[in-house]
């Protein structure tokens, strides 16, 4: 409105500049509280009648008459428009404040330590409005050893949260008791395939670290193999033996996948993902070199690690994902974890007795 009025006293009473006022409050009524839009027409009628007078137009001239009119006219939609923005407001940050709740009871927080693991989760939902997608994980301690999975949904919406709380809902009832991860994979494949009557699946890994073997057994339901990060910085993605469909499509009459151990010593990293991250692509259409940047991983926190690493994802997309992108990192303790483990529970009343626990 400044510089409408500025110009016009510039351009003199012929150019007819003096309609233009109408855009302050219209512009109001997008970005501004409807008090905010009120004021601001305020503003712009008293402009109109201002520059009218000094244009040489009389009061109760019609065309000033007209010209008030469309700035009042401009107010009164701006204001309308404003109220309803709010509402809308209003309903989009309920949705997310309920998508947000859910999203907690899909994926709760995972330990950050487990048995001989530090344990660290990622997880970036492509759908930024409601926080939450189909990409699903899970860490729990049973008397066999720390269970995982990490697994994506096909499809998106609703129907993708849907199956990926009937894949969690299954694997954290069976992880405690479940003999092996054949038997544990075959009660996940039942439940998918009952609830989504074949027309949804999931890729997922399955993996099962105990504190007696330094080695990880991995059970691959069609999924990206995950990254092991050795010692001395190199980088291994151990394949299963042969290849299997996903969990749902078990009754289509492919064989079920065949579990495989692969070295897992302590100070070794171990990262699980879905494929929102490794199909991560920059402005040319470059996949994500998720092995190259293994060295994102080196400090010594595993969550500030992890974190590093997906900054490093969103940086190379430079914009949002396209798809969901979820990680998990299992951080094997070295010996000097260990000993700065003992010792300080050791530093505390009781610890003992925490420790023993601990071990077990």
């Amino acid at each position: 409105m400044a510089i409408v009025a500025v110009v016009d006293v510039m351009a003199g009473p012929g150019a007819g500049f003096l309609p233009l006022v109408s855009l302050g409050p219209a512009f109001a009524g997008l970005i501004g509280t409807w008090r905010r839009t009120v004021l601001t027409g305020a503003a712009a009628l008293l402009l109109c009648v201002g520059l009218g007078m000094y244009d040489g137009l009389l009061m109760y001239d019609g065309l000033l008459q007209t010209r008030r009119g469309s700035t009042a006219m401009g107010s009164v939609v701006g204001v309308a428009g404003a109220v309803m923005r709010g509402r809308r407001e209003a309903e989009l940050a309920s949705v997310r404040s309920i998508a947000e709740v859910a999203q907690r009871v899909l994926l709760r927080p995972v330990p950050r330590s487990t048995g001989p693991l530090q344990v660290a989760v990622s997880y970036t939902s492509a759908m930024a409005e409601a926080r939450i997608g189909g990409d699903l994980y899970e860490v729990v301690a049973s008397p066999y050893g720390t269970r995982v999975i990490i697994g994506d949904v096909q499809g998106k919406g609703l129907g993708a949260v849907e199956t990926a709380a009937v894949v969690l809902g299954a694997f954290r009832e069976a992880a405690h008791d479940a003999r092996d991860l054949t038997d544990l994979g075959a009660r996940l494949e039942r439940s998918v395939a009952r609830e989504s009557d074949g027309e949804r699946f999931v890729t997922a890994v399955l993996a099962e670290v105990s504190g007696r073997d330094e080695e990880v057994v991995l059970l691959n339901y069609g999924h990206p193999p995950p990254m092991l990060v050795r010692c001395d910085g190199t980088v291994d993605f151990p394949l299963p033996p042969a290849h299997a469909l996903p969990l749902g499509l078990g009754l289509h009459g492919g064989k079920p996948p065949r579990p495989y151990r692969v070295g897992f010593a302590p100070g070794e990293q171990l990262l699980l993902y879905t494929d929102g991250v490794t199909e991560a692509r920059d402005e040319a259409g470059t996949f994500y070199p998720l092995g190259e940047r293994s060295a994102l991983l080196g400090d010594p926190d595993a969550q500030a690690a992890l974190e590093a690493l997906r900054a490093d994802v969103v940086r190379h997309v430079t914009g949002p994902l396209h798809d969901d992108a979820a990680m998990l990192l299992l951080r094997r303790r070295g010996p000097r974890d260990a000993g700065r483990r003992t010792a300080a529970t050791e530093g505390t009343g009781g610890g003992g007795a925490h420790a023993r626990a601990e071990a077990g």
